[in-house]
């Protein structure tokens, strides 16, 4: 049974992308507001062997016979990838199977450790996240692990900057009335501009987050953040959505009809879909993401609690 290997799901950051699962669900560095995951039930910076990496490498010797084409090998799922200290070696046997490059996608917190930056050393491309430079507003939007410090990680991944070859894509998580007021926007340019990546990706919310309370930002407010950031080095562009079936070239009609099929009996959340479906969140979420466009489907959130249902 594949259970640490998901997709492969289109990505308008990636691409068609396999994706590698290498922590258990919600073990983070950070329990951020907006988080589409969920609440961390796990909040640590230990790293850890959480998974015996040879039946990472097992699994993916089998997904990658499979798939002929991919874009990217991606690091992601549920929780912080660089707490699994298995990560580079499962990275370097990845690289004896295939020449598909390698993606890691990470908050980048763990960066101020030499050997974190030494396992991301071997992936082709690093996809950080940077929210808040300002010890106050990150506190408030990523709520870190109580011994993580904004400025230690800031200099983690500049310091990851000038030693590593590939590429690095930082992401930049705007939500209503946190982190995008002038003075914060202002701080983070600065800080983009040290860091000095190869791109900047601006995101909000789309799904329902891990805080009721939390608000999106809409395109027009990303894409005048990019135009403010106009003379930074790096290309800044605002991230879309999947929002046709057609933008997913292995849409898969019976587990559309699988999902809808069952929330017509009831609403679910999330984790029953994926024990029903046996898939993982990332790629039930692109079918979750057509299917609200077309209205087939709609969430409701009681309480903390989000689930999926008919539309009313």
């Amino acid at each position: 049974m594949i259970k640490h290997i998901f997709g492969p799901v289109p990505s308008r950051r990636l691409g068609i992308s396999l994706g590698v699962d290498i922590v258990p669900f919600k073990t983070c560095t950070l329990d951020c507001i907006y988080c589409e995951c969920g609440r961390t039930t796990r909040l640590t910076t230990e790293r850890s062997s959480f998974i015996d990496p040879e039946i990472i490498i097992e699994e993916l010797k089998h997904s990658i016979s499979k798939n002929q084409y991919l874009d990217y090998i991606t690091f992601s799922g549920s929780g912080e990838p660089t707490l699994n200290k298995d990560l580079g070696l499962i990275i370097d046997n990845i690289k004896q199977l295939t020449a598909t490059p390698v993606a890691v996608l990470t908050n980048g917190t763990l960066l101020y450790l030499e050997e974190v930056r030494e396992d991301l050393s071997r992936s082709d491309l690093v996809l950080p996240s940077l929210d808040a430079v300002s010890p106050e507003v990150f506190v408030k939007i990523n709520q870190p692990a109580g011994n993580l410090d904004i400025n230690l990680i800031v200099e983690g991944i500049v310091e990851f900057r000038k030693e590593y070859r590939g590429e690095i894509w930082l992401e930049v998580f705007i939500v209503e009335g946190i982190n995008d007021g002038s003075d914060e926007l202002d701080k983070l340019y600065q800080t983009i501009k040290k860091i000095n990546p190869d791109k900047v990706q601006l995101n909000s919310l789309d799904r329902p987050p891990a805080c009721a309370a939390v608000k999106p930002v809409d395109t027009g407010k990303l894409e005048q953040i990019a135009a403010r950031w106009k003379n930074c080095p790096a290309k800044v562009e605002v991230i879309q959505r999947v929002r046709q079936r057609r933008e997913i070239s292995s849409f898969s009609k019976n587990l559309e009809n699988n999902i809808l099929n069952t929330i017509q009996r009831r609403p679910l959340m999330i984790e029953d879909l994926e024990a029903i479906t046996g898939k993982k969140r990332c790629e039930l979420f692109k079918y979750i993401d057509v299917l609200e466009k077309e209205k087939k489907i709609a969430a409701i959130i009681v309480e903390d609690k989000i689930f999926y249902g008919p539309p009313s």
